[in-house]
């Protein structure tokens, strides 16, 4: 899959400003102290997430961004979706005519990593922000199988 640091970056800038007291705008500056993120990055990530209706911002003395919408309305993949990172684990565009290959043929492995990002992408629609600040996320995809000695 490809998720660069924007996306990264961008899912803990967000989960910062959620865990801050509601109503009460935050600056970007005080974000990027807490989550070791150049300012100017942030300014770059906010101004796409702004766009995308994720957060709203307020000018003058005080100001500073708030959630557009509240963190359990928000999920993850809006958030990465916002800042153009693709949630894909192909080689090739998703939908594109171009294959995997030269000759626009597709990888034999193309499905597979077709359906691996589709299911990223569930997974990350199914967690909201709320449940990355209140740490609920581990554990909500069940336990994983046991390994049985034949596979060791």
């Amino acid at each position: 899959m490809r998720l660069s640091t924007k996306g990264r970056y961008a899912v803990m800038a967000m989960a910062d400003l959620a865990s801050q007291p509601e109503g009460k705008p935050v600056s970007l500056a005080d974000i990027a102290i807490r989550q070791e993120i150049s300012l100017s990055y942030l300014e770059q990530l906010f101004g796409r997430l702004r766009k995308g209706g994720l957060v709203k911002s307020v000018r003058g003395p005080g100001g500073g961004y708030l959630l557009a919408r509240t963190a359990g309305q928000t999920r993850i993949s809006d958030i990465i979706l916002a800042v153009d990172e693709p949630i894909q684990a192909t080689r090739c565009t998703p939908g594109s005519p171009a294959g995997c290959h030269n000759n626009r043929g597709r990888c034999l492995t193309h499905d597979l990593w077709e359906e691996l990002g589709n299911q990223i992408y569930l997974y990350l629609s199914s967690v909201s922000l709320e449940q990355v600040i209140n740490r609920t996320v581990l554990g909500t995809s069940g336990p994983l199988p046991a390994a049985t000695t034949a596979e060791i």
